[in-house]
């Protein structure tokens, strides 16, 4: 079965997500907004006890159930502490190089609610003043965040509410260009929400049901390895949905939905993979099949935490992953698409 997935939904909707800081471990805010957003699509929801969303789309047999998953916590950072000088030192939340955050904007939380900007630098930022300043090691005892705000010492920082474990979020700075690319922080893996809530909409708006019950869990510390590591037990078999890797040694572009065969883990279910290629061959969908040896998954996650599931990773193409990332809207939409293709085969 063919499905229809409405292009501009999708695309409106990735650019509110990657607009909404959600640092793993600071996602209620977005999930509340998909919870809704679920609920307007007519579909039940539910939390689990770590804040995770699970969406049920009701199928024509009940017999069995197919679990997707994307998460929508990102990379971050929280303060480690707050200098004399006023100036923050962060410690990061999941794995990234250092250099990807250094000269970024981001925005400081405090637990009261208020919110400060700032800018995330190198203790040796300028040329005109630091001798070696290019060779300064880009670690995190290097790099500090400069508050926009009238600040010469603890003191004054700590008087604006700023406290250590406040989280810091990075703009993603999300720009959609005429030829169809999207660039933005945290593509990973707020491009594959957006087309798992597409083909929510789909369904919806068309009318249609899946073969089998399908669970879909947006995941909320998937960044820190956890995040799928529960799954409600009904679930028989469980693809995951995140972002594709390019690279030296791999064949996904950006156009592609990704295929992993293999991660850091282990080899994904044979089966579910294969018939993952056939029906993407068969709705004509770009696809690579890839290893990918310096990633996990939540569908890995689950496996590692004993869940009795088979289980697969698809999802679209993005570029510079965990740095400044850029993917390509068909491949956004050609991921829905080929979910689709599965839950209704």
């Amino acid at each position: 079965m063919s499905i229809t997935i409405n292009r501009e939904y999708v695309l409106s909707l990735l650019h509110e997500l990657l607009s909404t800081p959600s640092p793993t471990g600071y996602t209620h805010h977005l999930i509340e907004r998909l919870r809704e957003e679920a609920d307007k699509l007519g579909v039940s929801t539910s939390l689990n006890h770590k804040g995770g969303l699970i969406i049920t789309l009701e199928g024509q047999d009940s017999s069995r159930t197919i679990g997707l998953s994307g998460h929508v916590d990102t990379l971050g950072a929280m303060v480690r502490s707050i200098k004399s000088s006023g100036t923050i030192r962060l410690s990061i939340v999941g794995g990234f190089n250092m250099n990807s955050i250094e000269n970024e904007y981001c925005t400081i939380h405090t637990r009261s609610g208020k919110t400060y900007s700032g800018t995330i630098l190198t203790t040796k930022p300028s040329v005109h003043v630091y001798d070696n300043a290019d060779q300064h090691k880009r670690t995190e005892e290097n790099m500090e965040v400069r508050i926009d705000e009238l600040v010469s010492s603890k003191e004054d920082v700590e008087n604006l509410g700023i406290m250590v474990g406040d989280y810091i979020s990075f703009d993603a700075r999300p720009v959609m260009t005429s030829s169809g690319y999207v660039k933005s922080r945290h593509l990973d893996d707020k491009a594959s929400v957006a087309a798992l809530f597409g083909l929510l909409e789909s369904a919806h708006t068309h009318n249609w049901k899946p073969v089998h019950r399908v669970q879909i869990l947006i995941s909320n510390y998937e960044e820190v390895g956890h995040g799928a590591a529960y799954i409600p037990g009904e679930i028989d078999e469980m693809i995951a949905v995140d972002m594709g890797c390019i690279g030296d040694d791999l064949s996904c572009k950006e156009t592609d939905v990704s295929i992993c065969v293999k991660d850091a883990t282990g080899p994904y279910d044979y089966h579910m993979t294969g018939k993952l290629a056939e029906l993407a061959r068969a709705e004509q969908i770009p696809f690579a099949l890839d290893v990918y040896p310096h990633y996990g998954s939540d569908a890995s996650a689950a496996l590692r935490a004993g869940n009795n599931i088979r289980a697969a990773l698809i999802g679209p193409g993005v570029h510079a992953s965990h740095s400044m990332e850029r993917t390509h809207s068909d491949a956004v939409i050609n991921t829905a698409r080929l979910l689709g293709a599965y839950i209704t085969a």
